[in-house]
């Protein structure tokens, strides 16, 4: 294979590599779906191997290469920065299991006020109106359950939002308080 062949080839796959990770990246993001996810950890056992051989390819290349050593080692630096985005991308995936994204949505007719998530590292939400929502990202904090309680016309209600989540069972879901809702979990 020629130079030229070697450097077209090592800029491709790290263009090819950065776009699909990111997708799948962006995807799970979007959804928590367990099967992006296992598509993303597929994909980075078969991207690593395809960088390393390329890698390893022109690497031998530039030993041969005198002339051209300087572009075929620009080349491999440019395949090596696709690994601080995987490290990125794997962080936030690390965070993103040990995460309950919560879509709650205000299905009743009334204002309701003082929401507190209860269970796992909990938060709260002041005020929610009729149909307004607001996401809240609660940590998974262990082996725990998840409810909330709020005022409703100065009554306090409970509702359950997930009976048991645990590390690396993050998900992003929706509840509609005071209403119908499918059954979690």
């Amino acid at each position: 294979m020629k130079t030229e062949q070697h450097i077209k080839l090592g800029r491709l796959t790290v263009l090819i590599s950065f776009l699909l990770g990111t997708a799948i990246f962006i995807l799970y993001f979007l959804t928590s779906s367990f099967e992006i996810l296992t598509l993303g950890q597929s994909f980075i056992a078969l991207a690593g191997l395809i960088n390393v051989g390329i890698l390893i390819s022109i690497l031998f290349k530039a030993n041969r290469d005198k002339d051209n050593r300087a572009q075929l080692f620009t080349t491999c630096g440019l395949m090596l920065l696709n690994i601080p985005v995987l490290f990125f991308y794997c962080w936030v995936t690390g965070i993103l299991l040990n995460t309950m994204r919560i879509t709650f949505t205000n299905t009743t007719k009334i204002t309701l006020t003082n929401i507190n998530i209860v269970g796992c590292g909990g938060g709260h939400i002041e005020k929610l109106e009729n149909g307004e929502s607001e996401t809240v990202w609660v940590d998974i904090t262990g082996d725990c359950s998840l409810g909330i309680n709020y005022l409703s016309e100065g009554q306090n209600k409970e509702e359950n939002v997930v009976g048991y989540v645990t590390p690396l069972m993050g998900q992003k879901m929706k509840h509609n308080i005071g209403g119908k809702n499918d059954k979690q979990f």
